[in-house]
């Protein structure tokens, strides 16, 4: 460590999320910047990584968990890894400051409502954990207030004195889950302030956000990180563009205006329906999507002899599978962006690629997680000797 540099979050030893803080930003960046290139260098140059101005709470998404400690004083914080303990935490350095306070408020108002926090040791206790998620060029707050079931004591008088102390918040929905396990959200929700949703705006589109559906957690890199893939592209207005792993529609809804047309395919049915709000609050008429496995939905393409001019591809951490590849290679697309938030899986799955008669051409890492040891990258992939 940097004799004049020390770590700036206090729980960073406990916490173990933000593997990097012993290390000032910009060596963070060149670390990256070699892990980079160590796995993808043998595929093309590696760009220079794009990084942060202000790398320090831009995360939009916070969620806390709740419980007791051994004094029976309620604490809220961060799991510590590979356990339940909860590790106390007011404010984080990379997540957002007013869903911080939010949370802290909250926890603060329980003992004088009598509201009591789940203690999984015996299974009392209604509070479990709390999500905020925060738009932030529109500025609207979402809470979900996560308990074991839908009775709410004092639901009224509660939710009026934390509307008085965050006007922000624009809606607050009571999510219930009862099933013992690391899952935050059950299946069953109940709007209890305004509509179940809150909106944001990335790159001049609008994106309604709910509990459940997946929002990239860094605004601010995520419009760079869009832009790039935009950019690897290449469209012109004349392509049909298929949007694997599809989300709410952000990658393919910020393509929608330099192609003919896009489709959209997603597993998760939430995160559909989202991208089909999302579409219609665009006023878009080129954008299709449908739910279902990215793998069997490129089967059935290659099946159909329906050729998308343009895939762009951002699967999990876990990365593609041979199949969705298998079945991508058989539609033959002149172009593939694949955009990972794990390197280590997109390196294999390039390889992949590359022995179906691609090639990779471009490779853009980019900082989404500051002070963690991620790396996302867009990488461009063209069909040599396409037919």
């Amino acid at each position: 460590m940097n004799e004049n540099y020390s770590p700036p979050c206090q729980h960073y030893r406990k916490c173990g999320g933000c593997q990097m803080q012993k290390f000032p930003y910009e060596r963070q960046l060149i670390r990256k910047q070699r892990h980079a290139e160590d796995l993808l260098g043998g595929f093309c140059h590696v760009e220079k990584i794009i990084g942060m101005h202000y790398p320090l709470h831009y995360r939009n998404k916070v969620h806390a968990a709740f419980a007791l400690d051994n004094r029976k004083k309620i604490i809220s914080g961060i799991y510590q890894p590979g356990s339940h303990a909860i590790v106390p935490v007011d404010e984080c350095m990379i997540e957002d400051k007013t869903a911080d306070a939010i949370i802290v408020d909250i926890r603060n108002m329980l003992r004088d409502f009598k509201i009591q926090v789940f203690d999984e040791r015996n299974g009392t206790g209604w509070l479990r954990h709390v999500l905020v998620k925060r738009g932030f060029a529109t500025n609207e707050v979402m809470v979900v207030l996560v308990a074991v079931n839908p009775i709410f004591k004092l639901q009224k008088p509660f939710v009026k004195k934390l509307l008085e102390m965050h006007p922000e918040i624009k809606t607050i929905v009571l999510n219930i889950n009862d099933r013992f396990g690391p899952v935050v959200l059950g299946t069953r929700e109940k709007v209890i302030v305004g509509e179940g949703y809150i909106e944001d705006v990335l790159l001049g589109h609008r994106f309604r956000i709910s509990p459940r559906s997946f929002y990239q957690v860094n605004p601010v890199q995520t419009e760079k990180l869009y832009s790039v893939a935009m950019d690897f592209a290449g469209l012109t207005g004349n392509e049909t563009v298929l949007d694997a792993y599809c989300g709410i529609g952000t990658i393919g809804i910020t393509a929608s205006g330099k192609a003919k047309q896009v489709i959209g395919v997603e597993i998760n049915k939430d995160a559909v329906k989202d991208a089909i709000s999302n579409a219609r609050l665009n006023k878009l008429k080129n954008c299709w999507f449908a739910t279902g496995d990215a793998g069997e939905y490129m089967e059935q393409m290659a099946r159909d002899k329906m050729r998308p001019d343009v895939v762009f591809m951002d699967p999990p951490r876990a990365g593609s599978d041979e199949r969705f590849i298998k079945s991508l290679i058989k539609c033959n697309p002149r172009r593939v962006v694949y955009i990972s938030c794990n390197i280590e899986t997109q390196k294999r799955d390039l390889e992949m690629l590359e022995k179906g008669g691609y090639k990779v051409k471009k490779i853009q890492p980019v900082d989404m997680f500051p002070f963690t040891n991620h790396v996302e990258s867009v990488a461009l992939l063209e069909k040599e000797n396409r037919k």
